[in-house]
Order: structure tokens, then sequence, then C-alpha cells
């Protein structure tokens, strides 16, 4: 199993749709921050990245600073870095006034529908949340806009159908359209990294372009699939196939870190993870994270969360109930 099915498969997320729009012709959507958002898309996520497929028609994407980027049927954006942006048929249209967010997102998926009455285009407005330590390991490297077109693949064809088939699902009396619909933004989400790590030229830094490569990839795999392990730099170059000097280069250049700096951040990943998500006694996270003591674990865990793994987990499960 690869670094990123490994990662996926330990670490929970959080997809869902929340916009089903047709917007015509001239129209201007003011998306905000993810920062901004993510109180009223996902209460208690440290982190979401919102994301846009367009269905059908084109349009463009602004961020301020930027050029405007224009987008035809079948393209997903998604903005790593979650940065506010303008969705428009032309640049330089204002963004419409509507109701509050908050309001907008009180049934999802909200249907939106205005404009000037040209062009159509169709887009689907969605969103993943996980730990923002997992988002800056899995975004490291990666622009603030990121496009690709799921076109291309046999699997987005699939998503885009299958998305489309969903949204008319969640307006039906049907039991689960909601639950189908959250599974879909997931997946697809995870094809659009896919595809992008795919295009990537090989001049590309962060830790997608990690998993890319053979000789990184393989110690990224290796670290992630036995992280209780106590690994050294020697072990993980044989595995990798490299030696020491190569590895430890190449990691550095591509993910930014050491190996075992690397190590240590995936082990408060997954401990975070097991904290927020399970209810297991802390010397079996301690282990399954690669610490022989409670106290060691607790020593690494304060270091990187400013806290107490026990306290972080009754302050993480108040946030929850509390929203």
């Amino acid at each position: 199993m690869d670094a990123l099915s490994e990662t996926l498969r330990v670490v929970q997320l959080v997809g869902a749709i929340f916009i089903n729009a047709r917007f015509s012709a001239p129209w201007c959507y003011q998306s905000p921050s993810a920062d901004f958002a993510a109180p009223h898309l996902e209460p208690g996520a440290e982190r979401v990245v919102i994301f846009h497929l367009i269905t059908e028609g084109e349009c463009h994407v602004e961020l301020d600073g930027a050029p405007p980027t224009r987008l035809s049927a079948g393209d997903v954006v998604i903005f790593p870095q979650g940065h506010a942006h303008r969705m428009s048929s032309q640049p330089g249209v204002p963004p419409a006034t509507g109701a509050p967010l908050e309001r907008v997102l009180a049934r999802r998926p909200r249907q939106l529908t205005y404009g000037g009455g040209g062009a159509v285009t169709r887009l689907v407005c969605g969103y993943l949340a996980c730990d923002a330590r997992l988002a800056a390991m899995l975004f490291a490297g990666l622009p603030p806009l990121v496009r690709v077109n799921v076109r291309g693949s046999s699997a987005g064809a699939w998503l885009e159908a299958s998305v489309r088939y969903a949204l008319a699902e969640a307006r039906s009396p049907r039991a689960g359209g909601a639950g189908v619909l959250a599974k879909l933004a997931e997946v697809l989400f995870i094809e659009v990294l896919r595809l992008y790590m795919r295009e990537q030229s090989a001049a590309c830094t962060g830790w997608l372009a990690g998993v890319r490569d053979p000789v990184v990839g393989a110690a990224l795999q290796a670290l992630q699939k036995r992280p209780e392990h106590p690994w050294t730099v020697e072990e993980l170059a044989h595995t990798s196939g490299t030696s020491r000097s190569v590895l430890a280069e190449r990691f550095q250049l591509l993910v930014g870190s050491s190996p075992i700096q690397y190590l240590t951040q995936w082990r408060m990943v997954l401990a975070a993870n097991l904290l927020a998500r399970s209810s297991a006694p802390m010397t079996r996270i301690a282990e399954a994270v690669g610490y022989q003591t409670d106290t060691a674990f607790s020593r690494a865990f304060r270091r990187e969360f400013g806290k107490p793994p026990a306290a972080w987990r009754r302050e993480r499960a108040a946030s929850r109930q509390a929203g």
C-alpha cells in the first residue's frame, strides 16, 4: 500500500457537498476563506479544504493578487491554503449579495440559482475536513489553487456522473442521500490528489511529490505502515534500496524534513486521530505510535500540541458536543 493510501486508511476524513448551483451570465459568487467557513461547514473541524466541480459550461476563478483562471466542464479546483476566492462568469463582475453563510447552509445541499439569464454554468461546491497537521502535511508545496480535469480519467467520469445522481437523490424522500454525497465528496477529493500527482513536473516538491518519488515514496510507505517501529535512517535507506546519504538528501528536498523528524510528525497525527476518534487507553495509543511509556508519549505530545494528551482529548470531546 502506498503512502497516500495508508494515510487515507488510518486517518478519518470528513467530506460533504454543500452547494449545487446553476448560474447564468453575468454572475459572481464570493467564497470565504476556509478559516471563516469551517465553523459553519463542519463544527469542530480544525481545517476544511473547499473545492468546486464544474459540471456544465465554463467560468473563472480569482484569488486576490493573482490573474484569473478559466475553468471548463470537468474541472475541479481546490484551495489547499484555504484562500478566499471568487467564481464568476467573467472577471470584474461584482459579487452577488445574499443570505449569510449559516443561512445558506441551513439545508444541504443548498440549491442556488441566479444570474443575468445568459450562458449557463453549473457547479458543485464541497469540502474535506481534516486535522490541521494532516492538512499541512498533505498540502505542503502545493500552490494556492490546484486545478485538474476529472474527465480525463475513467474514475473521474464515473465520479461526476455519480455526483449528479446523488444530488438528484438528495432531493428525494429516500433515506441515505446525504450520506452517499458525503462519501462521493471524499472520493472525488482523493481522485483530484491522484490526478494532480500524475500531472506534477519532476521539479515539484512537497509531500505528494515525495509519495511519487521511488526512493522517498518507499521510505514514506515504510514509516507510515509501521510507525511504532524504532526506525533509523540506515534501515530506511536499506528498505528504499538506496544509500543513507541519498535518502536523507532526497527526503529533505521533497518533504522538507529529515525522515526521523517526519516520523515524529506522523506519529503525532496518528496519536491525535486515535485520541479524537476512539476511547482507547493512553498506554495502547502510546504503544501504537512507537512510545514505550506513557510518560515519553505525553512529553512528545505536549511538545507538539501544547498540552498533555488526556487534556487534549477532553477538550476535543467538549468541542464536538458543543458543535
